[in-house]
């Protein structure tokens, strides 16, 4: 054997490897960074479609309200509260769904209907009806689990997503509440800035914390997630907010943002944008308990419908109670 032959054994070469010469040269295999980079551009590109199709005709609901805004809210109301109950699911709890849809849905018209109290009645007749349901099962380990996280399925989503209603028909609650007459469409104008103001905050705390995210937010809840990014987001959004202002006083005719000031305007997008980020926390607190990354499929680089409205979930109660508490002052002195 010549000595050429002796210096390629198999411990230098593994059988079945080409041989690194110059007549072969050894190609380098792609980094895993590449690979993920890729992936996240091309979910970046579903997320933009995805807003592309959605923001049209939610901006158009927004402006029709009547029934039609109804509607909308209720479905969101079922869907995001069918992923809600996929999440406990995966958890081993076995939610009464018939009973949460039925009272999810009712509650946006409740709030339509602008009757308080009946919302109340309904809360307190779903909670006994559980009790007494579970009565009914065999499944005894259950029943905390069951009766607890269907009630609050209710109430984190139906309940929550029913303010949109009393938001989208707040110059009916002032009127009441005031004694002045408001433009119907006050209200079209307010959910626009808060949802504005809450989207913002997420796509804001999207590209910073991508691109200058270095301290975790809440690493056991969602690693992902960066103090610079929630800070990026809450300037997105309440900058964002502040355009909103803008863009209505200017150049949208009816003078449906002059009774917000741009110092209260400023004020409500920080806040908003604040409590949107906390949305995406809770949500994210919940996924994670269920050991699951996103609570549906439906939505295109995004995930589930919940994934979507979480952070409205809560900025739109604080949009509600801001708004009352605002025209108050306003009116109080």
């Amino acid at each position: 054997m010549e000595p050429a032959d002796r210096d390629r054994s198999p411990a230098v070469e593994p059988r079945g490897a080409p041989a690194a010469d110059a007549a072969h040269p050894q190609r380098p295999t792609p980094r895993a960074d590449d690979a993920v980079q890729r992936r996240s551009l091309g979910n970046l590109t579903l997320r933009l479609i995805t807003a592309a199709v959605l923001i049209p005709p939610v901006i158009w609901v927004c402006y029709a309200g009547g029934w039609p805004f109804v509607v909308v809210i209720i479905a969101f109301s079922l869907l995001g509260l069918n992923e809600f109950y996929d999440l406990i699911t995966a958890k081993g709890a076995t939610p009464h769904r018939l009973l949460g849809y039925a009272a999810a849905g009712l509650l946006p018209v409740i709030a339509y209907i602008g009757n308080a109290s009946l919302a109340t009645s309904a809360l307190t007749v779903t909670l006994l009806t559980l009790m007494i349901l579970q009565l009914g099962k065999q499944e005894i380990r259950q029943a905390i689990a069951s009766v607890s996280e269907t009630f609050f399925g209710v109430i984190y989503v139906g309940w929550l997503l029913s303010y949109a209603v009393s938001v989208r028909f707040i110059s009916g609650e002032l009127e009441r509440r005031f004694g002045y007459d408001f433009d119907p469409q006050i209200g079209f104008f307010f959910m626009i800035f808060c949802l504005v103001a809450v989207v913002g905050s997420d796509v804001g705390a999207y590209f910073v914390g991508r691109r200058y995210g270095r301290r975790k937010l809440a690493p056991l809840i969602s690693p992902n997630k960066s103090v610079e990014g929630a800070f990026g987001g809450v300037l997105t959004g309440g900058g964002l907010a502040l355009a909103t202002k803008l863009v209505f006083t200017w150049f949208i005719p009816g003078d449906l943002a002059k009774d917000l000031g741009w110092g209260a305007a400023m004020a409500f997008g920080f806040v908003l944008a604040s409590f949107g980020i906390l949305g995406d926390l809770i949500e994210s607190l919940l996924k994670r308990d269920a050991a699951i990354k996103d609570a549906g499929t439906i939505l295109p680089g995004v995930g589930g419908v919940l994934d979507r409205i979480d952070s409205a979930l809560l900025g739109i109660p604080v949009m509600y109670y801001l708004l009352l508490a605002y025209y108050w002052t306003l009116h109080a002195a």
